[in-house]
């Protein structure tokens, strides 16, 4: 430490807030740098681009991948409802569930199941929302590659930001989501 401060923090202004010329107000700041990434990245991909065609594409941690099947895999949702919203995605570029075909449809479900089971392990959630969103005009975010949601919740999880705000809080950063998430995951011979 020097004069007071941690290591590394030289140069740094540690002097009290309310010392520096400001206005106070009756806000809380929520700081999130984390999501200085997506600025910077201008938001999604064109729109020529799939997400989820890329995604296989990638190392894991970069595509938020946290395992793969031999016909599906599932990644992190990159704007979640809750920590640990993970997306059930075919690697085939298919937009409609009846357009799947059923060993895509099987490891979908198995996905699914096995995501549950290892979301609740590491989260120790209380319930799950799970579904699709078929066609723009049912709220698909990106409906030309199916994808099923997994959204763990909480009895706890619900605060007044999405309402007055459109701000969700979000507690964990993707990637240390990701990691616990990957490293809980079974062993085929497990699953």
């Amino acid at each position: 430490m020097t004069d007071g401060l941690p290591a590394g923090s030289e140069g740094v202004d540690a002097r009290p807030a309310d010392s520096f010329a400001a206005v106070p107000d009756a806000f809380q700041r929520l700081w999130t740098p984390h999501r200085m990434a997506y600025i910077k990245s201008g938001g999604q991909p064109p729109k020529e681009e799939c997400p989820f065609c890329i995604a296989p594409t990638l190392s894991d941690e970069d595509a938020l991948i946290v395992a793969r099947g031999a016909h599906a895999f599932v990644l992190l949702n990159l704007f979640p409802y809750n920590s640990g919203h993970l997306l059930v995605c075919p690697y085939r570029h298919v937009a409609l569930y009846d357009d799947a075909t059923e060993a895509e449809i099987d490891e979908i479900g198995r996905l699914t199941q096995t995501s549950m089971r290892v979301i609740r392990e590491v989260s120790r959630n209380d319930g799950f929302n799970i579904g699709m969103n078929q066609g723009r005009v049912a709220g698909a975010g990106i409906a030309e590659h199916l994808h099923q949601h997994v959204v763990p919740r909480w009895a706890t999880d619900a605060n007044f930001f999405p309402i007055i705000a459109q701000t969700k809080a979000l507690p964990q950063l993707l990637g240390d989501v990701r990691r616990s998430l990957a490293d809980a995951w079974p062993t085929p011979r497990e699953a």
